[in-house]
């Protein structure tokens, strides 16, 4: 997969299926709230990828204490097979109160978010979005990489993307409403927010050798605020993050759901070295392989395009052979590429299908 990145050839392409919670906790054995708050992510993914004998990615971050606020949190039984975490932040500016749900068949979700009325929880939930990176403890995570080795290829989350950063504590609706009303009020604490992410990524490359970066994706896509406002809002930022990695000699994975074409030239312009997952309809846009590839122009490697439910889930192991193949074909001498799926494998993928998905991958010759 480095090597893919790199845009260097390899002796087979590599094939790297999305497993991030059905199936890790599934081959674990283990039911979601066991699976989310008792089990190291980085560890159930290496079961995982050594159970499947393939390539794979997934993220580690440093820990980032914040000695500005206090955090309580609780968490109590709500109903057969459920919980829920209430947590308490207590900030000079307020408190502010935030819950997530937990069930035992399905990853957990938020009921309720921070910020309630912007005027009044703005300045409180603003002391908690920006802990102070000198405190930061980068122990577990390089911990975590020593584990790892060279099993699948273990990042260093930098962080989500600007929308995400100051929606994910309102909503979706929320946050497009305070850009609409507060544009100036955003716009200062966007450049705030990339001098901020520019800094923790200086810090995460002088603490953690050698590891990837990698950028998370919610709400930051077009599918949700559409292509202007990521141009906009989010761009800037990942611009900012990939020049400060490369700085260092580091590689960076951004994700971004949904549909990607009319935002994909701007992302290749940023710099990035992968982006995943491309997805097919209906979920994305992605039905051209070869405007894909011309677009990125060998600059910039391709991760996914397997579609998750009407080939991993619906289709026979000859349709998931067929796509593979398809994939492959559209990127025939080209060594910026893995087969990846366009979303997280589903719980009730056959297993028939994922093996189809890595074999078929195994006998390609690149």
């Amino acid at each position: 997969m480095l090597r893919a990145y790199r845009g260097q050839w390899s002796d087979a392409i590599p094939v790297a299926p999305e497993f991030w919670y059905y199936l890790p906790a599934k081959v674990l054995g283990v039911d979601m709230v066991t699976f989310e708050r008792e089990v190291p992510l980085w560890r159930a993914l290496q079961e995982t990828f050594k159970r499947y004998g393939t390539e794979g990615w997934c993220i580690t971050w440093p820990q980032r204490p914040n000695p500005a606020v206090e955090r309580k949190s609780e968490f109590v039984r709500v109903g057969e097979g459920r919980y829920e975490e209430r947590t308490t932040i207590r900030t000079r500016y307020g408190v502010l109160t935030s819950a997530r749900q937990y069930d035992v068949a399905e990853p957990s979700w938020t009921v309720e978010r921070p910020i309630k009325r912007l005027e009044q929880d703005f300045d409180a939930w603003l002391e908690t979005a920006f802990p102070p990176i000198a405190l930061h403890d980068y122990s577990a995570a390089n911990a975590a990489l020593q584990a790892v080795g060279e099993d699948y290829l273990l990042e260093v989350m930098v962080g989500g993307m600007f929308f995400d950063f100051i929606a994910g504590p309102m909503g979706l609706e929320e946050g497009l409403l305070a850009l609409a009303d507060h544009e100036e009020r955003y716009a200062r604490l966007q450049q705030q927010y990339i001098e901020y992410m520019v800094e923790e990524t200086r810090a995460i490359c002088e603490h953690i050798p050698d590891a990837p970066l990698f950028i998370a994706c919610s709400w930051s896509c077009a599918s949700l605020i559409g292509p202007k406002l990521w141009r906009k809002w989010d761009m800037p930022g990942v611009k900012a993050i990939v020049e400060e990695a490369h700085r260092h000699g580091r590689l960076v994975h951004i994700h971004y759901h949904g549909k990607c074409m009319e935002n994909l030239a701007d992302l290749v312009a940023t710099g990035v070295d992968c982006i995943c997952p491309f997805e097919r309809p209906p979920g994305g846009d992605v039905t051209d392989l070869a405007l894909v590839r011309h677009i990125l122009g060998g600059k910039v490697t391709m991760n996914g395009n397997v579609h998750t439910v009407e080939t991993l889930i619906r289709g026979t192991p000859q349709d998931v052979a067929r796509e593979v193949e398809e994939i492959a074909a559209a990127f025939a001498g080209e060594p910026r590429l893995i087969i990846g799926t366009g979303d997280q494998v589903g719980r009730e993928t056959p297993e028939e299908n994922i093996w189809a998905m890595i074999e078929t991958a195994r006998r390609l010759h690149v």
